[in-house]
């Protein structure tokens, strides 16, 4: 039986056949010709002298002519081309290397290896076939509040987005700017209220690289081989105004004097092919940035009829929505996340863990009313600094980050509500008298038992020269501070009583009021926790007290009262200026 293709010469079909392995006489059947013909193709074509490399040269060159004379072609076509292309390009360099033996001739790039001066190596260089698979990576299982931040970008020059915690907002962001670098070498500019917050940009950037396409990124800013830079800065963005490129500004709710900041900040994408994109969860309404959010900072000076009137509700705002003085803004509640596609939440195991009050700040985007707060925002931005940047004997990374500094230690345990979590704080207490404090570690513990929470104080042990440790014993603090002992003996013990907690609050108060204490501007939940802070009394009314939130069941202020233990070991030294104000607050 006849099985040739009849627009085969038969004698390159024959061939073709014999270097496949087929016997002579296998190969006549199927062609329809005598074994002997077949034979004598064979011995006057030397079939069997031909190198292996001519073989398969000869095979592609066959199949390479056949797809570029296919008058339709497919995707497949095309990409079987190209993959023969190069590899007849690498036969190429194989059969120049058994010429001359030469080295570069397998490796063009040898060549260049002694000649002249040498170069560095180019880095972070992205090739086409790497540039696909980010693209795709990046537009991959977008949730669908993700795809709208996505198409307003490309829509509207300033983005502004109130949103809840944990919704992938710094990580979408990090790889959108990340894309756009790529594709079209404009820089991009990441500010946050610390450097070590701005950071985070820049590891989302290193590890989507490296997962989605192999490709290894380095250097400080991040310089891309078409010319884009990435910048990651924190409140040092005062001192950079020549930087100009798309603006990332993260949570920028936290960030001190940011009407100040961001005069400086937006001056660096002026030009209109720059887009400006602000995004936090909200702080108070004390906060300066709010003026910006409402639109009362775009009213000022303007005359009546210029004046814009802006619906900030949720449901206004809920889908994005193109305001009047010209921004995009948006509010993305947790529960508008969930219906946006994100699976990363149980709303009903959330409202359990959180008091009302926290789950409307902290995932509803609600704004805190800080007037009846013993720590009000204006008095904490005092303490938010950029850590990386004045804490020059802090070495975060290192083994021993304090080095022989000593340091002190607050916990604060769980009380037993559902949900409700532990605090714990590490505190660099002043070298000189009247020096600052500094928050240099903080960690809420939330679903561990006793013995797991005291094995996270004893490694903090291990990290830092601790001189001092300071436990609430109430509830599980009882058994976590019986463990606690056996390796820190002299560990301080706390009762809670309405005097003890007004004692804590009254040495927190003089420290924080006096500029004293320092925390990385990054950790807005410290400064969440001591706004949660407020007086109230006792049960029967006769006795002033501090609750967290008005709530008795969950105690957002975990945090803040593990960094009140450590506070206190530092005696009050008398009556100061700013604890009688306390007292008289007190009443």
């Amino acid at each position: 039986m006849n099985m040739m293709n009849p627009d085969l010469e038969p004698r390159m079909y024959a061939r073709a056949l014999y270097w496949q392995g087929f016997r002579l006489r296998r190969i006549g059947e199927i062609l329809d010709v005598p074994e002997t013909t077949v034979s004598t193709w064979k011995k006057a074509g030397k079939w069997d002298e031909s190198r292996p490399i001519d073989r398969v040269h000869a095979v592609m060159e066959t199949r390479m002519i056949q797809l570029i004379n296919k008058p339709e072609k497919e995707g497949k076509d095309f990409k079987e081309i190209d993959l023969l292309g190069r590899q007849m390009e690498r036969m190429a360099r194989i059969t120049r290397y058994e010429q001359t033996g030469s080295e570069a001739d397998l490796n063009p790039k040898v060549a260049n290896r002694n000649k002249g001066p040498k170069r560095k190596p180019e880095r972070n260089v992205i090739d086409d076939d790497q540039q696909i698979k980010l693209v795709e990576a990046y537009h991959d299982n977008l949730f669908d509040y993700q795809k709208n931040w996505h198409q307003a970008g490309l829509q509207h020059r300033i983005r502004n987005i109130l949103k809840s915690r944990q919704i992938g907002a710094t990580f979408f962001f990090a790889r959108e700017a990340f894309i756009d670098a790529v594709e079209t070498g404009r820089n991009q500019i990441f500010l946050s209220a610390s450097k070590a917050q701005a950071h985070v940009f820049k590891q989302y950037i290193i590890q989507f690289a490296k997962d989605a396409a192999g490709v290894e990124l380095t250097g400080d800013p991040i310089i891309l081989p078409n010319g884009a830079h990435m910048y990651f800065l924190g409140t040092n963005a005062r001192t950079a105004q020549s930087y100009h490129g798309n603006l990332y500004l993260d949570e920028y709710f936290w960030i001190h004097k940011f009407q100040e900041f961001r005069k400086v900040a937006s001056g660096m994408a002026i030009h209109k092919k720059w887009r400006q994109t602000y995004f936090s969860t909200p702080s108070s309404l004390t906060h300066d940035a709010y003026p910006f959010w409402s639109g009362q900072l775009y009213n000022r000076g303007r005359a009546k009829a210029d004046k814009v009137q802006l619906d900030l509700t949720t449901s206004a705002l809920s889908q994005g929505k193109l305001c009047a003085d010209g921004q995009w803004r948006q509010i993305i509640t947790v529960e508008e996340a969930v219906r946006g596609g994100c699976d990363l939440f149980d709303l009903d195991q959330l409202r359990l863990e959180y008091s009302a009050d926290e789950y409307r700040n902290l995932l509803m985007c609600e704004f805190i009313d800080d007037t009846a707060s013993v720590f009000p925002m204006p008095m904490l931005q005092k303490s938010m600094v950029d850590s990386w940047e004045v804490w020059e004997d802090y070495k975060p990374f290192a083994l021993r980050p304090m080095g022989h500094r000593e340091v002190w230690i607050g916990y604060d345990p769980s009380k037993g509500g559902l949900g409700d979590s532990a605090g714990l704080a590490a505190v660099v207490p002043p070298a000189v008298p009247g020096g600052k404090f500094r928050v240099i570690e903080r960690h809420q513990l939330r679903g561990k038992d006793f013995e797991a929470q005291a094995k996270v104080i004893e490694d903090m042990t291990k990290r830092y020269n601790v001189g001092y440790i300071g436990i609430d014993i109430t509830g599980i603090g009882e058994g976590v501070y019986q463990l606690v002992k056996k390796f820190f003996p002299m560990v301080t013990t706390f009762t809670y009583s309405p005097i003890v907690k007004s004692r804590l609050v009254m040495k927190a108060y003089d420290v924080i009021s006096k500029g004293r204490l320092e925390f990385d501007a990054g950790h807005q939940d410290i400064a969440q926790a001591f706004m949660s802070i407020r007086k109230t009394t006792t049960a029967g009314g006769r006795a002033p007290t501090y609750e967290a939130s008005r709530s008795e069941d969950v105690s957002h202020a975990d945090v803040a009262w593990a960094v009140m233990h450590a506070l206190h070991h530092e005696p009050l030294e008398g009556r100061s200026g700013s604890n009688e104000s306390f007292m008289e607050l007190n009443g």
